[in-house]
């Protein structure tokens, strides 16, 4: 995938990029919520069950990619929204599986096809801190 360098684009393929914007970020409202309501989920049913609250902020409150000085403003913007989302779905990620285990202990049939989650996807992020590895996963065109 082609890092959002949109001072790169062709002029026709940067209008669409911009069109693009408000639906990338239509989805923050809801993402507020489902949080909201996941943390009450876990301060009121977790004790009842006696399952082990998950740490919100190992998960979300990391908000360290705007600091970087080689990112423009608008990166920052973008970097702070995609890790408080991404850092929002792990959450409810692990609430939802300790949940299941709680209700339903048993793992799914192995289908063709059925996918699981798999933390490689992470291992193709740009290292923090280094800028020559961001320039070169992302900036290229």
């Amino acid at each position: 995938m082609i890092y959002m360098d949109y001072r790169k684009y062709e002029p026709e393929r940067r209008i669409f990029h911009w069109l693009t914007v408000p639906i990338v970020w239509l989805p923050l409202p809801f993402i507020l919520i489902l949080d909201l309501v996941i943390m009450l989920y876990q301060v009121l049913c977790f004790p009842i069950y006696k399952i082990e609250r998950v740490k919100r902020s190992e998960y979300i409150l990391v908000m360290d990619r705007n600091k970087l000085d080689y990112l423009y403003g608008l990166e920052k913007l973008g970097c702070m929204y995609c890790g408080y989302a991404n850092g929002v779905f792990r959450y409810i990620k692990e609430v939802a599986g300790r949940t299941e285990k709680y209700w339903c202990g048993v793992m799914h049939e192995d289908k063709p096809g059925f996918k699981i989650q798999e933390d490689q996807v992470i291992k193709k992020f740009a290292k923090f801190g280094d800028e020559a590895d961001f320039n070169e996963k992302y900036k290229k065109i």
